[in-house]
């Protein structure tokens, strides 16, 4: 096993990214170290959004990855990665999940985990990577101004162990990752685009043009969504270009 090899516990913690990146300068921690903890007290989300997560109610941790392997042009394949282990894990409980690009996970029109990931690049290759990652598990009710939040526990009303939902977690995540490793690229691409929250589905997108109607069909090799719109006409949007509607 490699995500999971070694787990290290706070009770609470500001960020466990933050915590992370520490860690790598001051140690050399073994890939797949695990940093988890009940309550963060500044959870990280995309572009500084803060992470809302009850004590002792949900799953909040980062792992610390050397995927010396990938070249910088491919690092969405992390994601990639990464999103679909997490979405293999939920896939194994009721409910009907999807990842929204880029790295978010859905329970229909409602999200349940989110993934931050920073890499540090020497030349063209990632030297490591620190993926947080956030999974609502058994928390009901959320506080923050967030549209959409659900839980594991609101869709199947099972009230969960964190310890052996953060195993069964790390379990199939390692097993995505250890896909990476081998090379087995082109499955990842298959499996995350034909999960894709509304692939080839019609709906009301907003870019720098205004909003209009299209409809997601791909994702490019550097991670740009392919949106096709009622004209035919398909355009790759970087994180943050288009605007999904709810």
């Amino acid at each position: 096993m490699i995500i999971g090899s070694k787990k290290i516990f706070f009770k609470k913690l500001t960020s466990t990214n933050s915590y992370a990146g520490q860690l790598l300068i001051k140690d050399d921690p073994p890939e797949g170290t695990v940093i988890y903890t009940d309550f963060q007290t500044a959870g990280k989300g995309q572009l500084g959004n803060k992470w809302e997560s009850e004590e002792c109610k949900n799953l909040t941790f980062s792992i610390i990855l050397y995927p010396i392997m990938i070249i910088a042009s491919e690092q969405f394949l992390i994601s990639m990665t990464l999103s679909l282990g997490i979405y293999d894990f939920l896939k194994s409980h009721r409910g009907n999940y999807a990842i929204k690009w880029p790295n978010d996970i859905y329970a229909n029109d409602d999200k349940i985990a989110g993934i931050l990931i920073e890499h540090a690049v020497m030349g063209n290759k990632i030297k490591r990577t620190i993926a947080g990652i956030g999974i609502n598990i058994n928390q009901v009710k959320f506080l923050s101004n967030a549209p959409n939040p659900v839980s594991l526990k609101m869709i199947t009303g099972i009230d969960y162990d964190l310890n052996h939902a953060l195993d069964e977690l790390l379990s199939c995540l390692d097993k995505r990752y250890k896909q990476l490793l081998a090379g087995d690229f082109d499955q990842i691409k298959n499996d995350y685009t034909k999960n894709l929250y509304r692939l080839k589905e019609w709906h009301n997108y907003k870019d720098s043009n205004g909003v209009s109607k299209g409809r997601i069909i791909s994702v490019t090799e550097e991670g740009r969504l392919q949106v096709e719109n009622s004209a035919g006409k398909t355009t790759n949007y970087s994180f943050k270009e288009i605007d999904f509607f709810l």
